[in-house]
């Protein structure tokens, strides 16, 4: 292969921000800024400021919707809402284990599904899930495991999806139309999961042995309930009744819908709590910002294109190998940069598919990278939920359903419906 001024400039800027995100171990926003410099001088660029500016602001849009969510996932957690749906499920199912275990990962899967994250899946409903699934005779490593599959896979799901969004904003095609395809991809695979790994340690269901999250409901009722209402039924006419209201794009939605948590539960501190989501936001928005700034100086430099040249020169069977094995492999580092960096070229050499479907698979496939160690972010974080030293014990019992997400996203690029 003959060494192009674009791909050195293109090996310049993945090496630099590989060493910086695992050698140095810098955080994956800042090395992913370095990158995206080193690359501009590598290019012939010198230090284009007006890109770098414009690349940064590239995904404010996403930006104001992961803060946005952030905070509403917040409220609903501070007014009492998050620990009190968890217990009606529990005793609402009881007597029915299989649709617990069923339903317990669709609740598991909401706090990802909402913010984007699958950290914060994890911390928040996965923290809540875990003792359960534990309670009902789940092994600890298997029930890291479901509570993981839970939030790479709610971080996948409508209506947040951030590495869709990524691509999408790559290829210059909007986030509209991706929510029936993604409960497509990822609300089956939850279910054949949750059972796989669960269905056989099934036994008899003690709620009262059990130590279950307090329920507000018996003192707010319905009331309690009002800003999941509001939020569902804002997400709904958005997208089936477009024309029927003027367009409150999804960061008002859910700023709407968390006002509302300040009167339907338990009273807590507004400032504090915006605060406090924020914080735990500007990690990831720090690395859309570095997303945006590395894409633009990518096609500053004719990287871009050259990528894309090359991906569309292989034959088709070693395109959908590199997509099964790359992007997990490079979300190791984030799923947000495998997203940016490998997903906006696959998906610009798969123009002649089903853009949305394909874009969607593409993110699914992404987001195993929450997966890969040595970051492992689900697994790492899972394991803390459920009190396992060793995160490679719950890594493990996720190598089938990985293995299985992988062929079920290439499926979907490759499926009849296209």
């Amino acid at each position: 292969m003959a060494y192009t001024p674009e791909l050195i400039t293109f090996l310049a800027m993945v090496g630099s921000f590989i060493i910086g995100a695992m050698v140095v171990k810098l955080p994956v926003s800042l090395s992913l800024v370095i990158a995206s410099i080193i690359g501009a001088f590598v290019g012939g660029a010198g230090f284009p400021i007006r890109h770098i500016v414009e690349g940064t602001f590239g995904y404010i849009d996403t930006v104001l919707v992961i803060a946005t969510a952030m905070i509403y996932m917040k409220g609903i957690q501070r007014s009492g809402l998050l620990g009190t749906m968890a217990n009606q499920i529990i005793r609402g199912f009881r007597r029915q284990p299989l649709l617990l275990l069923i339903v317990l990962m669709f609740f598991a899967m909401f706090p990802g599904m909402v913010t984007g994250s699958s950290t914060v899946a994890v911390l928040t409903a996965g923290a809540i899930v875990a003792p359960v699934l534990m309670n009902i005779g789940i092994p600890r490593n298997k029930t890291g495991a479901i509570i993981a599959m839970a939030g790479i896979l709610g971080m996948i799901a409508p209506p947040v999806n951030i590495p869709a969004m990524i691509i999408g904003g790559g290829v210059d095609m909007p986030y509209i139309g991706f929510s029936v395809p993604l409960i497509l991809i990822t609300f089956p695979l939850a279910i054949i999961f949750v059972l796989f790994l669960g269905y056989q340690h099934l036994s008899e269901i003690d709620v009262d042995a059990m130590d279950l999250p307090q329920s507000f409901y018996p003192k707010y009722g319905i009331k309690l309930y009002l800003p999941f209402f509001i939020l569902l039924i804002l997400l709904v006419v958005e997208q089936v009744f477009p024309k029927a209201i003027p367009s409150l794009g999804m960061p008002l939605i859910f700023l709407i819908s968390a006002s509302i948590t300040l009167i339907s539960g338990k009273r807590f501190g507004v400032l504090g709590t915006v605060s406090e989501a924020v914080n735990e936001a500007l990690p990831i928005m720090g690395i859309l910002a570095g997303v945006g700034m590395f894409i633009q100086i990518m096609t500053l430099t004719g990287v871009r294109g050259f990528v894309v040249g090359m991906l569309i020169g292989l034959p088709a069977s070693y395109l959908y190998l590199s997509i099964g094995i790359s992007m997990p492999l490079f979300g190791a580092v984030s799923a947000y940069g495998s997203a940016s960096i490998l997903g906006v070229p696959f998906m610009l050499a798969l123009l002649s598919q089903n853009q949305i479907l394909a874009a969607a698979a593409l993110s699914l496939i992404a987001g195993l990278g929450d997966l890969m160690p040595p970051t492992a972010l689900a697994g790492l974080f899972a394991a803390r939920v459920v009190e396992q030293k060793n995160y490679v014990k719950i890594v493990k019992y996720c190598i089938i359903p990985g293995l299985l997400t992988v062929g079920y996203g290439i499926f979907m690029i490759l499926s009849p419906w296209q």
